[in-house]
């Protein structure tokens, strides 16, 4: 018997959450469409389904620290397809996302014929890229960027959770760890990213935010 298609979509604009919800429910005869509006959220649903078919992730969600987000994911769920679905829409973060594992990237001016369209592309298999960005430039990882995808699942989170000002011990709370364990972490983290404090480990990860300076394709 066939497991039914399961997607997740997380987005923090519950209209467009439910547009998307509109496009793919009437499409697909057996779908699980759920919904994340955080990244707390989004890992919760990770969490309980590790089944996941594919993500359906917005790069602006609350705490998703630009691409860091989509990393994370990529290594935790290698297995699963990410299309990254964005108001931003230039060229650099298209290729970057490629870059960084996603299997597709739609930008949220795209018509709902043609991301029902993208959709199906990533889930039988291809990459989907906007009409302009057909042949994409790979985006070489500068020397940061590649010390922060070489760290590992656990400390990647941890890197995150610095992000978010969490301190040692509400960490080891939210991970069911010992303070113990966090530091070791944390050396290991500052060890790979070859810096000696938190501020500037975070500062290190910030390299990998999003560049809010243009919004679209056509203005490239």
């Amino acid at each position: 018997m066939l497991q039914p298609l399961k997607i997740i979509i997380a987005d923090d604009h519950p209209l467009f959450r439910q547009a998307l919800t509109n496009i793919l429910a009437p499409n697909f005869d057996d779908v699980i469409l759920y919904e994340a509006e955080t990244i707390s959220e989004l890992d919760a649903l990770l969490s309980e389904h590790d089944d996941v078919d594919l993500l359906l992730l917005d790069l602006n969600i609350p705490k998703a620290h630009g691409f860091n987000t989509l990393i994370s994911i990529r290594n935790c769920f290698p297995h699963m397809g990410v299309i990254v679905i964005s108001g931003q829409e230039d060229k650099v973060t298209v290729s970057k996302s490629m870059s960084f594992g996603a299997a597709g990237f739609i930008p949220k001016s795209t018509s709902a014929e043609v991301m029902l369209e993208a959709i199906q592309s990533v889930l039988s298999g291809k990459q989907w890229l906007p009409p302009g960005c057909s042949n994409f430039d790979a985006v070489e990882a500068d020397s940061m960027s590649g010390k922060i995808m070489s760290l590992s699942p656990r400390q990647h989170r941890i890197l995150m959770m610095f992000a978010d000002g969490m301190l040692n011990k509400q960490i080891a709370y939210e991970l069911g760890l010992s303070e113990a364990t966090i530091k070791a972490h944390a050396s290991a983290i500052f060890l790979k990213l070859g810096v000696h404090t938190r501020t500037q480990a975070v500062i290190a990860m910030s390299q990998l935010q999003l560049d809010k300076s243009s919004f679209s394709l056509e203005a490239q």
